[in-house]
This record gives structure tokens, sequence and C-alpha cells, in this order.
């Protein structure tokens, strides 16, 4: 089985649209993946904000990187997300991630999104469901 940081490189090494967003890792360990993202004019919708798919794309990848850190394969099976406040140009995002319960099968993650100023500007939830495949 690949530790949890072998299994989160090698994903990213396939995930376009992370690799996209310029989707950074700051910390890997088993059941917790923190990313950062600088947003940028591509970004931004007509209101000249980020697009809400950036921080939900941006969430979504956390939570996907958090549970397969566990060691099986694990996909997104529901997920819901709230705007707090709006994202600008420049302003650098960062996740934090809980597990809320995990069993054999399922897991439940919620994902704070904040800017550089420490604001909550989205939260995140979603379930993951785990496979029998094991990371290779």
């Amino acid at each position: 089985m690949l530790t949890p940081t072998q299994i989160v490189d090698k994903m990213l090494l396939q995930d376009n649209m992370s690799q996209w967003l310029g989707i950074q890792i700051n910390k890997i360990e088993k059941g917790e993946v923190n990313l950062q993202l600088s947003v940028t004019a591509t970004m931004l919708n007509g209101f000249s904000i980020a697009h809400g798919g950036i921080t939900y794309s941006m969430a979504d990848s956390c939570m996907a990187f958090t549970a397969n850190s566990h060691g099986n394969h694990a996909v997104s099976v529901e997920s819901s997300i709230s705007h707090h406040a709006a994202v600008k140009e420049n302003d650098l995002l960062s996740t934090q991630i809980e597990e809320l319960n995990k069993s054999s099968r399922f897991a439940v993650y919620l994902v704070r999104i904040y800017n550089q100023n420490k604001k909550l500007v989205a939260s995140f939830k979603g379930t993951m469901f785990f496979k029998e495949t094991v990371w290779s």
C-alpha cells in the first residue's frame, strides 16, 4: 500500500482540473489534506468575483485527496457548498478539512475555505464512497 503522500502525489499527477486551478498542497496526513489556491483573473465571473465553481472544485479536490489518503480508492457520491463571502482576484484561498464520520465504506467531510485574511468564504460538505481497490 502507498503512503498518503504517495497517493496524493499520484492523484495530483493525473488530476488535470486541480493542476489547471493551480492547486498547491499544504499538508498531507492520513485523513487530512489541506490545499491552497491563488485566484486569477480567468477564474472571475461577470461580477468580477470568483465563479462559485472555483471554491467548489477546490473543496472537492481537498475531499478527494483526503478520503483517498486512507489507502482505498474513494469517489464522491454527494456534496454541497455554501458561499459566505465574495472571493476576488489575487485572493489566496486555503482549505481546512474535518472528517465528520468514517466507516469502511463511507465518510462525511466538512471543508472550510478561508481567504488570506482568515475569513471564511465557503463551507462544503460531502460524502465519499470507499471502493475495495487499494492504491498501489
